[in-house]
Parts: C-alpha cells; sequence; structure tokens
C-alpha cells in the first residue's frame, strides 16, 4: 500500500504546478505574471491533496480533473488576449509533463507513483527544456517584432508589433508615419473607454469619441488601400510613441481588427 504524506504532496504539487504556469507563460510569450501563477499553483496544490482526502475520492473523475485544469489555466491567464490559444497551451504543457513523468516512473520501476526526487527531477528537466524552446522561439521573432508603446494623457499602452517593410502607410496631411494598431492594444489608454475602440464602423467611432474630452482633436480619418480594397480607418494622434524603447516623433497610429496575429497586436 502506497503512503501519502499531505505535506509532501502540497509541497511538491506547488512547485510543480507553479513550474508548469510560468512555462506556458514562457512559450505563449506572455509577460510573466508571477502572483497569478502562484496562485493557480496553490489551488493546484489544494486539489491535489483534496482528491486523496476520506470521502472527496471522487475528485480523481476525469470531468472534474478537466474542470481543476480548466480553473487554473483561468487563474493563471484569465484576462489575456489570446486566452483560448493560453488554455491549449496549458494543457498541452500538462499532458507533456505528465509524459516525463510517466516516463521516469517506468524507467526507475516506482509506477504508478514515483518518488518525490524522481517526480522533481522530472520537472524540472521538463521546464529547463521548455526554457530553452521559448527563448529560441523568442529569438526567432524578435528579428520580425518590435515592442511599441503609445502614450495618452495618463494612459499607456505597451504591446508587440510586427514589422513589415510592406506598410506605407503614411499620414497624407503630415506625410508622418502610421503604424496600425489592434482594438484590444489600446485598450489601456483608456480603460473606462476600453469598448470604444471595438467599434467596428470607423465614423461611428470617431462620433463617439467626439463625446470623450480625451480624444478630442486627436481622432479623424485615414483612407487606406490594401489586398482586401480600399477604407477608411480611424487615425489616433498619441501623446507620445515608442518603438523598442525609442521615441518616435509624430508617428501616428490607425486602428485596425486586421492588425493582431499570433505573438503580435499591430503592424509597423
Amino acid at each position: 500500500m502506497n503512503v501519502i504524506y499531505a505535506d509532501s504532496l502540497f509541497a511538491l504539487s506547488l512547485l510543480t504546478d507553479y513550474l508548469l504556469c510560468l512555462a506556458t507563460a514562457r512559450f505563449c510569450s506572455l509577460v510573466l505574471r508571477r502572483g497569478r501563477c502562484l496562485l493557480a499553483a496553490l489551488f493546484g496544490a489544494v486539489y491535489a491533496v483534496a482528491v486523496f482526502l476520506p470521502g472527496l475520492g471522487w475528485l480523481a473523475s476525469v470531468p472534474v480533473q478537466l474542470a481543476a485544469a480548466g480553473l487554473m489555466g483561468l487563474i493563471a491567464f484569465g484576462g489575456e488576449a489570446r486566452l483560448g490559444r493560453c488554455m491549449a497551451a496549458f494543457l498541452t504543457l500538462s499532458a507533456t509533463f505528465g509524459g516525463m513523468v510517466w516516463a521516469v516512473a517506468m524507467r526507475w520501476g516506482s509506477f504508478p507513483l514515483p518518488d518525490a526526487p524522481a517526480l522533481l527531477g522530472a520537472f524540472l528537466l521538463c521546464y529547463a527544456l521548455l526554457t530553452l524552446l521559448s527563448r529560441a522561439k523568442r529569438r526567432r521573432e524578435g528579428s520580425r517584432t518590435a515592442e511599441a508603446a503609445l502614450t495618452l494623457g495618463e494612459g499607456r499602452a505597451a504591446f508587440r508589433v510586427l514589422r513589415d517593410t510592406g506598410n506605407c502607410l503614411t499620414d497624407p496631411v503630415t506625410g508622418a508615419e502610421v503604424m496600425i494598431v489592434s482594438p484590444e492594444a489600446l485598450a489601456p489608454l483608456l480603460p473606462e473607454q476600453a469598448a470604444l475602440w471595438r467599434i467596428g464602423d470607423p465614423v461611428a467611432l470617431l462620433e463617439r469619441a467626439s463625446a470623450v474630452p480625451a480624444l478630442r482633436g486627436r481622432l479623424r480619418l485615414i483612407a487606406c488601400q490594401s489586398v482586401g480594397g480600399r477604407g477608411l480607418l480611424p487615425l489616433l494622434r498619441p501623446d507620445r510613441a515608442e518603438i523598442d524603447g525609442r521615441e518616435k516623433p509624430g508617428l501616428l497610429a490607425a486602428v485596425s481588427n486586421a492588425a493582431r496575429g499570433d505573438g503580435f497586436e499591430g503592424i509597423y
């Protein structure tokens, strides 16, 4: 009969779940929110101990396990722009970590419950490998992306943009460069007006913005042409624009849902 110590199981689950959340954040190129990852790991550790308590064996059923994993993912990554992608990566990495634990258990003959050192070693090895892969992925992405930031009054929006040499959009009035930004990326500029940027009709957006004091004189329409044809985009003049930490005087931002992609929220 296997003897399980609740304190050891809690500590081990806390560490491994925390590493799993960090690995997911790194793999998805997210800003590391260690506090939220720790909260998710705490929930996972409590769940792991509860499974072995008398009368709570039903917690080990597959539907409950999936629900617990989903709740952990929401705690760690809720509010991210690509939540579905984050959740999928979280579940995939969970399965990957589990597969490594299985391999270690079979290798050292301690199946179905490997001892703590073997389990911890498997998780640390898996985390190290995933960290190396995520760093290689970021280096590869770094050659085609940049970190952008816009400031408007007290608001500041920071996001990643795709470097696109085919983006020739400029302001016909001033000749200034224009980068294209997704509505979600602009939300931090005016948190109380976040829904404003998601208005699909450019004219309706400008009419709604005319009632917002911080945007008066800041928005107008600009004509653009793409593969899909010609159209109008709302054009924002921020107080300050930066690309990779360097100020870009005069840089304007056009709002478009088409500016969002895998790993970026704008096109520059």
